[in-house]
């Protein structure tokens, strides 16, 4: 089996879905509303929003 690495640009935000970065926004608000959006229509997943400039995450 082979990983994928996804690439995202420096100054964006990522979503993590359970380990994986899923998608790429250009804003925080962007990322945490789409965030907020999946984590209301499936509550069990773990979900985060990822800051590539300082490396952090943020669960929502």
């Amino acid at each position: 089996m082979v990983a994928v690495v996804r690439e995202v640009s420096v100054s964006s935000y990522a979503l993590e879905v359970d380990g994986q970065l899923r998608a790429e926004f250009a804003t925080k608000d962007g990322a945490t509303a789409g965030g907020a959006e999946l984590k209301k229509r499936f509550p069990k997943l773990k979900i985060r929003v990822y800051d590539v400039q300082t490396n952090e995450c943020e669960e929502i």
